[in-house]
């Protein structure tokens, strides 16, 4: 399972709107970086078989089976420190996260 903050869906409502279109949010893996893998977001405008889907706050969350292996649990946030924002994923899978922040295994 996959949950969001409240700031999150608020923000992924913001952002759907905003778009025009869209079923919810897919969040996904890829592999990346010098620890493994990154997270990927992206805007969902079809569900399939493949894909689990999450409903938290009024907005979906969706992840495809083979990326909710390293997701199971994960938290979305949103977040705003000082001049930066955005998304912040809080995963008890995580191992280890590179220096800059872009990469992680698990």
């Amino acid at each position: 399972m996959i949950t969001a903050t409240l700031a999150a869906a608020d923000k992924i409502k913001q952002q759907l709107t905003s778009r025009g279109k869209g079923l919810g949010l897919r969040v996904g893996v890829k592999p990346s970086g010098c620890n493994g893998f990154r997270y990927v977001l992206e805007f969902a405008d079809v569900i399939t078989s493949e894909d689990n889907e999450y409903e938290e706050h009024g907005i979906k969350i969706i992840a495809d089976k083979k990326s909710l292996v390293y997701l199971d649990g994960t938290k979305l946030d949103y977040v705003k420190k000082g001049l930066n924002e955005g998304f912040e994923f809080i995963n008890e899978n995580e191992k280890n996260r590179c220096g800059c922040g872009e990469s992680f295994n698990v």
